[in-house]
């Protein structure tokens, strides 16, 4: 090995400037930034410092050979060349690995194993043994890269990635890494004037202990058991005893004359235990100190100076994450407002659209890359809390409108619970955000309400939204006389594609409801729908009236409830029709529960549109129809995108070929914009029964669907 050679430090995207001034800093003075990381000219010295001292770094790689290749005998060929028992002990143990970037090499598992190959013929050829391979924990680890046929072949002098410092005990789902825990620190001004930090999700405690490394200038590697160039043959042990050496003596010095004021905050037990494990693995118990407490307690204390605020929150990857994390990330706005005033705050995070939701303008921000994740640092300066006087006129604010709710509430109750006794109902609609700002809908079911909150508009400050929400729900149990863990709620937002039949939980909690002397099973909490169309429960009496003696058709059906009337009205056969085992298996179970059984009665598993498309020439005819589509589809399980206001009249059409002559159709949606296209349809009386078939309870909202009965001239 040469006294002075080129070297390269890797790190994650989006902080190569920061690596470059951090390298400066050691003492490197020819760093040059590049993708993903910076290139020097230096001496073996310069690497080890780096490998201790760099906060930032992934990996150190030392180039040995740069050369072109287009197909693996190229590599093979290549790789040869290298003298490798200058680098590998004939005993060691060796890894590969290879990334490939726009090569004619389009395997990179394949070329990793010829660089291996090579290596151990060489030395089988030349000693008759070779190294072994130990991928997880090699002496020598070995990195190719290629990029447009020119490869780089360097040893890794790190060995394991080192953002791992060797502290990390215990970990939380998706823990920050260590050297982008350090870049985050850095962006956001640590270590600051008053060497004061709070965590207010501290996780297990990687931010925290990052920053007191950082502030005591402790080396980040010197809680390592090992580094790459420690079984490199070459290795200068004298040298690198000497810079650990330095380093651990200022760590003592710095350890015993130091001081700051680090904390951090989980609502998490076990992050908690976690944080606090990790700390003492670092050595740092004496300056930093970790506590369970939720947003609403974090309160920085009176004697703390103001210095920086940080928390890495939640992403989101699950169904509903999005509206919970919008709630969250108002909380922590609402925090920083009221209780840090002149601090300095930033927010890490990888759902870039969530930080809106804080409600403060950033005044810095830097794009970063956890792994592939693309995310954004936000930086704030907070100004001092509202006075006490405005917070409390916003809560006799907020308490009047939550009377306001109550009044409407307990009238519209006292109303309706009247009618549904004396018209024998027992599941309806008793409020339907009569009051824009409480926006949701309220069903009662025996022993359970039922509530459906609208999403809010995007304008809508989300913590206004979260307040009115609260206060639903804090309301409904006197007003409704009924219990707090008898209240499903979701949240009623635009559902596109499968999302129309994904599950919002997975209690499996079905009951018996009844209705006009029929019984349905109803799920509150699984789906965002319960299984049962309130607001259609006129039309299942219309077709219930109509359907004696009448082959009745049932299209886009969900849980059969429409079919159960038709038979429960006589028909002679009823055909069920969905796309949905789900909904279809419900349908069966409706009918099983009214004990209505026989060849009669068919269920058919079918988009619907295809299905009708297969039936232009069959014989087979109905006499009443009931068509009821979503407003749009784009489910797989439809062969194309599917727009009620666009694809309508198609529809109609193709149903009516079915129709007998004296047949009728009753066409009903819920797409409160819908407009019936009359001149397409020309050929059909048409007659808009949409108000006969609105309940009481429903109409208050005279557009909660539409409907039409439909018969040939």
């Amino acid at each position: 090995m040469s006294e002075s050679q080129q070297f390269f430090v890797s790190c994650p995207k989006g902080i190569e400037d920061l690596l470059v001034t951090e390298l400066l800093s050691l003492g490197i003075s020819d760093a040059m930034a590049s993708s993903a990381g910076v290139s020097f000219e230096g001496q073996l010295a310069d690497a080890y410092k780096v490998c201790l001292w760099s906060r930032l770094a992934s990996r150190v790689l030392m180039p040995i050979k740069i050369f072109d290749v287009k197909t693996d005998d190229d590599l093979y060929k290549q790789i040869q060349t290298v003298k490798w028992s200058d680098h590998i002990d004939l005993n060691g143990t060796l890894a590969v690995s290879c990334h490939l970037s726009h090569s004619d090499l389009t395997n990179s598992h394949y070329a990793a194993l010829k660089v291996k190959d090579a290596i151990v013929d060489q030395f089988m050829e030349l000693f008759e043994q070779r190294p072994s391979v130990d991928r997880d924990n090699p002496d020598v680890r070995i990195n190719l890269y290629i990029h447009r046929n020119s490869a780089t072949l360097s040893i890794d002098l790190a060995g394991e990635s080192l953002h791992k410092r060797g502290y990390r005990q215990f970990s939380v789902t998706a823990p920050m890494k260590e050297n982008l825990a350090a870049a985050v620190l850095m962006r956001s001004g640590w270590p600051n004037e008053s060497l004061t930090l709070v965590d207010l999700m501290c996780g297990s405690g990687t931010l925290l202990i990052e920053a007191g490394l950082m502030a005591l200038e402790i080396a980040p590697g010197l809680n390592r058991e090992k580094f790459g160039f420690e079984k490199l043959k070459g290795f200068k042990p004298e040298v690198w005893q000497s810079l650990v050496e330095k380093a651990e003596q200022q760590s003592i010095n710095n350890l015993n004359t130091k001081s700051m004021v680090i904390r951090g905050y989980d609502e998490s037990t076990s992050a908690v235990k976690a944080a606090r494990q990790n700390i003492q693995a670092a050595g740092l118990e004496k300056y930093i100190q970790v506590e369970k407490r939720s947003l609403e307690d974090c309160a920085a204390n009176d004697d703390l100076s103001p210095g920086l605020v940080i928390v890495n929150p939640p992403y989101g990857e699950r169904l509903g994450d999005e509206k919970e994390l919008a709630y969250l990330y108002a909380e922590l706005g609402d925090c920083w407002k009221r209780y840090f005033g002149e601090w300095n705050a930033a927010l890490f995070t990888g759902n870039i659209p969530l930080a809106k939701h804080v409600g403060l303008r950033s005044h810095k921000d830097n794009s970063l890359y956890n792994g592939a994740i693309k995310c954004k640092l936000f930086q704030y300066k907070l100004r001092p809390a509202k006075p006490e006087h405005l917070l409390q006129k916003e809560d006799e604010a907020d308490t009047q409108a939550r009377q306001m709710f109550e009044n409407r509430l307990k009238k519209n109750f006292k109303h309706l619970s009247k009618w549904a006794k004396r018209s024998h109902i027992e599941c309806y609609r008793v409020y339907d955000a009569d009051l824009p700002e409480f926006s949701a809908a309220i069903d009662i079911y025996p022993d359970w309400v039922h509530v459906q909150e609208y999403e809010a508009p995007s304008s809508i400050d989300i913590r206004k939204a979260r307040r009115r929400l609260e206060n639903i729900i804090s309301v409904i149990p006197d007003v409704l006389k009924i219990d707090n863990d008898h209240i499903a709620l979701k949240t009623r937002r635009q559902q596109k594609g499968t999302k129309q039949y994904e599950k919002h939980s997975d209690q499996k909690h079905f009951q018996i409801v009844h209705e006009n002397n029929l019984k349905f099973y109803v799920n509150l909490e699984d789906y965002l729908d319960t299984g049962l169309f309130l607001d259609h429960r006129l039309t299942r009496e219309m077709v219930r009236d109509m359907s004696k003696n009448k082959n009745v058709l049932n299209l886009f059906a969900y849980t059969g409830a429409v079919s159960i009337y038709a038979a429960a009205g006589g028909a002679q056969s009823v055909t069920t029709v969905d796309m949905s085992n789900t909904y279809l298996d419900w349908a069966k179970r409706n009918f099983y529960l009214n004990e209505l059984s026989g060849e009669n009665y068919k269920f058919i598993k079918a988009d619907c549109i295809k299905w009708l498309i297969e039936q232009k020439h069959s014989e087979e005819k109905f006499d009443l129809i009931f068509l009821d589509p979503p407003t749009f589809s784009n489910s797989k399980s439809m062969e194309n995108a599917f727009d009620v206001q666009k694809d309508h009249v198609f529809l109609i059409n193709s149903a009516m070929r079915l129709l007998n002559t004296n047949g009728q159709l009753l066409f009903s949606n819920n797409f409160r914009k819908f407009r019936l296209d009359k001149k397409a349809l020309e050929q059909f009386h048409i007659e808009d029964i949409s108000q006969k078939t609105i309940p009481e309870d429903f109409k208050r909202n005279q557009k909660i669907h539409h409907c039409f009965k439909i018969t040939f001239k």
